[in-house]
């Protein structure tokens, strides 16, 4: 059997009297794109800054192509819900910084050219120039995505990163997003609320019991064809279904699970996802 990409295994996360997460178990495929989604609470979070080399867990481990994860690398780029620039810099600086990291032989010129095509790439070539303060909230995440992206890593970690965007604007991110993955092939992970988000987004959607004592529940696969319009996604077959699945759970599922053990939820596990991994039918 081939073995994911990342593989999650037995993590368990917890502090003095309180355990955010206990046992989560699934895998990401190269190429692919997973959304983890739950309540506030349930150490979402928390597992992306794992998955970053960021935090570590209590118990369990997270293998990514073959190495078990150690710290940060820069073959696993984050994308944090706030934008994260160095106020100082211009938005050609804080790409180029990050360039200088991944390549730190080049020249000034190769930086500024490099940066300069990552920004055009997210629409930004204009606005090279100027620092943070100057860039409205989306154009920074713009920044980010850039930034992430012309490191070229193996893995993009988003955290939430459209949430606190107006709903214009983070559409326009959602789709730039889907283009910029697709291009690239990457292996994606993003953390969210929204779950139109996910929809459009994922091949799969991971769900999260409430915390604390959280658990991975179920994972769907999203079979929705690609490339998807956020204008049409509503017209596709099964996507009322797949929403109604996905709602039904954060709203009613993700509470009663609550604190149970997986053994108590009458689901047969395949390796690598558990408790269920499952395909909703088109309606």
């Amino acid at each position: 059997m081939d073995h994911p990409y990342v593989s999650v295994e037995s993590i368990t996360r917890a502090y003095p009297g309180h355990v955010v997460f206990r046992d989560l178990w699934f895998g990401v495929d190269r190429g692919e794109f997973v959304c983890l989604v739950g309540h506030s609470g349930c150490g979402k979070t928390t597992v992306l800054n794992i998955l970053a080399g960021l935090d570590t867990p209590d118990a369990g481990g997270v293998i990514v192509d073959g190495q078990e994860i150690s710290g940060p690398s820069l073959d696993r780029a984050v994308i944090f819900q706030g934008h994260a620039l160095m106020p100082w810099m211009t938005a050609e600086g804080n790409v180029a910084f990050a360039l200088s990291c991944r390549h730190p032989g080049w020249g000034r010129a190769a930086l500024r050219e490099a940066a300069r095509a990552a920004l055009d790439r997210v629409g930004l070539a204009q606005a090279a120039e100027r620092r943070p303060a100057q860039l409205s909230g989306g154009m920074k995440q713009r920044v980010g995505i850039a930034r992430a992206l012309a490191i070229a890593p193996k893995m993009l970690l988003m955290d939430e990163p459209f949430s606190a965007l107006d709903a214009l604007t983070r559409g326009a991110l959602q789709d730039e997003v889907a283009r910029l993955v697709a291009e690239a092939q990457q292996t994606a992970f993003m953390i969210t609320h929204d779950v139109d988000e996910a929809i459009l987004l994922a091949d799969r959607i991971l769900l999260m019991t409430n915390g604390p004592d959280a658990r991975c529940a179920e994972v769907v696969v999203n079979t929705l064809p690609r490339p998807r319009d956020r204008a049409g996604l509503h017209r596709l077959p099964g996507y009322h279904a797949l929403r109604d699945h996905i709602l039904e759970f954060l709203l009613t599922r993700s509470r009663t699970l609550a604190g149970t053990r997986p053994a108590d939820w009458n689901a047969k596990a395949p390796p690598m996802v558990r408790p269920a991994e499952r395909a909703l039918e088109p309606a």
